[in-house]
């Protein structure tokens, strides 16, 4: 396989990773609404813990394992920032 053909493929998850997160961000625009309806705090650090094991325990490759979960605590950290933007814009 060459470059090109590496980064076609790379390319094409990527328009699977914008459409997963596109899901994972509307679910999130619930739980924003969720939370303000029932006064809860964005962070909940009891369920990101939880998530990162999760998702620590899904990584086949140990190589991985570090970039993966810091790049789902980015993910977590921009839902987070979403939520917070939402519940401001609601007030």
């Amino acid at each position: 396989m060459n470059l090109e053909q590496i980064r076609d493929d790379i390319d094409a998850l990527d328009g699977q990773l914008v459409a997963l997160l596109e899901r994972r961000m509307a679910l999130v625009s619930q739980v924003a609404a969720y939370k303000k309806q029932t006064g809860k705090a964005v962070l909940d650090s009891k369920r990101e813990e939880e998530l990162l094991a999760k998702v620590a325990s899904l990584v086949s490759q140990p190589d991985f394992k570090d970039t993966v979960l810091a790049t789902y605590s980015a993910i977590l950290q921009e839902s987070r920032a979403y939520q917070v933007r939402k519940l401001a814009e609601e007030q």
